[in-house]
């Protein structure tokens, strides 16, 4: 079973959340290789052209080259899927600019749970 460590582009049949159907595409990879080891998962979050209108959240993607991209695109951390990793294939990784910029904004969108309790 393939696992894929975090901040590498992939191609994944990536779904749709208007409709029951999905587009193989770009995909950046956000979980750590255990959730592939331990569940045959993968957290991806979705890379779409830089053409595309602009969400406030996007992160341009730099060297094109080294994501394996054809174009410039950006990660939007606002669409962020769970898939299987049969179905993914590595084409490259982000620069640690990109990366840390993913996490920073991650770490804005979901809540903080220090301190609570279960």
């Amino acid at each position: 079973m393939p696992t894929f460590e975090p901040f590498t582009t992939i191609s994944v049949p990536f779904p749709y959340v208007e409709r029951l159907a999905s587009k193989r595409r770009p995909a950046l990879v956000v979980s750590r290789p255990r959730l592939a080891r331990d569940h045959g998962l993968v957290w991806v979050l979705m890379i779409t052209s830089a053409a595309n209108a602009r969400w406030p959240d996007d992160i341009p993607i730099g060297d094109l080259k080294r994501a394996g991209l054809p174009k410039a695109s950006v990660v939007r951390p606002t669409k962020i899927a769970t898939l299987e990793t049969t179905h993914a294939r590595p084409i490259g990784q982000v620069e640690a600019a990109v990366a840390a910029r993913v996490l920073a904004t991650l770490g804005s969108l979901l809540p903080d749970l220090e301190g609570r309790s279960e």
